[in-house]
């Protein structure tokens, strides 16, 4: 290639990355637009002769950006692996033993309520009776029921306490 060749491809490839740009692309894109392009002409000359190639370098460059910000709106934006930043939401081991003692002492403070606290507060808070169905299973008044939810409530409370 001569000189002139040469300057006359530097200032079309920087015309058709001029014209990516404007239309939003960044340096970077628009450099791989650019050379997708060159590299789609050097293929097609190959086969036919291309009678203006500075036209068939912009045409297709401006038809390629189309279609990345195509895909791009269809698929999401690309992400990098580099840039992706994963946070470990699972508790430390500190964390676990922590709520193990914790779960072992609640079990000692249920076990500690009589019978009937405890199967009315246990039918209320896991398995989600209210307080009318637990009244009828068990013969009481709503009045009553709510007093044992109230007093495995406190007990459970005063026992916890500081853990």
């Amino acid at each position: 290639m001569t000189a002139a060749l040469i300057k006359n491809l530097r200032e079309t490839l920087a015309r058709v990355r001029g014209a990516l740009m404007r239309r939003g692309r960044n340096a970077h894109e628009a450099d791989d637009l650019v050379q997708e392009a060159w590299v789609r002409l050097a293929c097609y000359e190959r086969d036919q002769p291309v009678e203006r190639p500075e036209a068939f370098l912009m045409r297709t460059a401006l038809n390629l950006s189309v279609d990345a910000y195509r895909a791009q709106t269809t698929r999401g934006e690309e992400v990098l692996v580099e840039d992706v930043v994963i946070i470990d939401i699972m508790p430390t081991a500190e964390a676990t033993l922590l709520a193990k003692e914790r779960l072992e002492r609640l079990s000692v403070g249920i076990s500690r309520m009589s019978d009937t606290t405890r199967n009315i507060f246990l039918a209320h808070r896991i398995d989600g009776l209210t307080v009318v169905e637990l009244a009828r299973l068990h013969g009481l008044s709503t009045t009553t029921v709510h007093k044992h939810i109230a007093k495995a409530t406190l007990q459970l409370t005063t026992w916890m306490e500081g853990w």
